[in-house]
């Protein structure tokens, strides 16, 4: 079975500051790759990654970016090439979510999350293959390039209350399936992960006491709710060689959530 190694692979991981991104971050580094990791707001936050990443011999760099802009995007990755030399692989993870009743959304609301939960991601990524374009191979990846986008199982689940959020993620998944089906044959692997219910800031109130957790385990077959490693683990995974041919997949890690456990006694 091939290790999971990075070594001497660049990587970009947007969103960083904290939860999934941090955890990606971390993975990441701990395989060997080194890591610029960005943040829109959190300095103190994603300097504090950094920190912890070097302190254990790692290389990581943070860069402030608000990726819903292209100007920030450019900049991004111009400042990942002066400081590593160039990029071999993106986790576009950054998001935000703004709730509210669907008759009581706000354009602005809903704009918001699909300028950064897609268009973000798409700015990103199209960054991300005119570098490996420019580039071509490299000798430390079978692959020119890899991109993993964050997903989530709200991209097959829809999610009242949620809907600009549901409606980007259901993007990022044809999105990531077309740039797939387009740039595999340039040696460049795009995938997503679909995170369920994940212990991070976001959600904490659904799982931040006794009750409210034993409610949201209903929800999970596997029994437990998940935590940032489980995805930082599985972006490691499929950002290196021992994932060399999975190409457009969406890896759910979710506890079994896209299962619909309400079913499990005969519906």
């Amino acid at each position: 079975m091939t290790d999971i190694l990075l070594t001497g692979q660049r990587a970009v991981v947007t969103g960083a500051s904290s939860g999934i991104g941090a955890a990606t971050a971390r993975a990441l580094a701990s395989a060997g790759a080194a890591v610029v990791l960005t943040y829109r707001s959190k300095e103190e936050d994603a300097e504090a990654v950094a920190d912890e990443a070097r302190r254990e011999g790692a290389t990581m760099h943070v860069v402030q970016a608000d990726i819903s802009k292209p100007e920030d995007c450019t900049r991004l990755f111009d400042e990942t090439d002066r400081l590593l030399g160039g990029v071999d692989i993106l986790v576009a993870n950054a998001g935000v979510q703004k709730d509210a009743a669907f008759a009581e959304l706000s354009l602005k609301d809903w704009q918001t999350v699909l300028d950064v939960n897609l268009t973000g991601q798409f700015l990103c990524a199209q960054e991300a293959v005119r570098r490996f374009l420019a580039q071509g191979t490299v000798e430390t990846s079978a692959a020119a390039g890899k991109i993993i986008f964050t997903s989530s199982v709200h991209q097959g689940i829809p999610w009242a209350g949620h809907v600009n959020y549901a409606a980007a993620k259901g993007g990022v998944k044809l999105l990531m399936q077309s740039m797939a089906q387009e740039l595999s044959c340039e040696k460049i692997r795009v995938n997503a992960v679909a995170p369920g219910a994940i212990k991070t800031d976001i959600n904490k109130e659904a799982w931040a006491d006794e009750e409210a957790e034993k409610e949201l385990l209903k929800l999970i077959p596997y029994g437990r709710v998940g935590v940032p490693e489980d995805v930082g683990r599985a972006v490691a995974w499929l950002a290196s060689d021992a994932s060399d041919y999975v190409v457009g997949t969406t890896l759910f890690i979710d506890g079994g959530m896209m299962l619909y456990p309400a079913f499990r006694d005969d519906g």
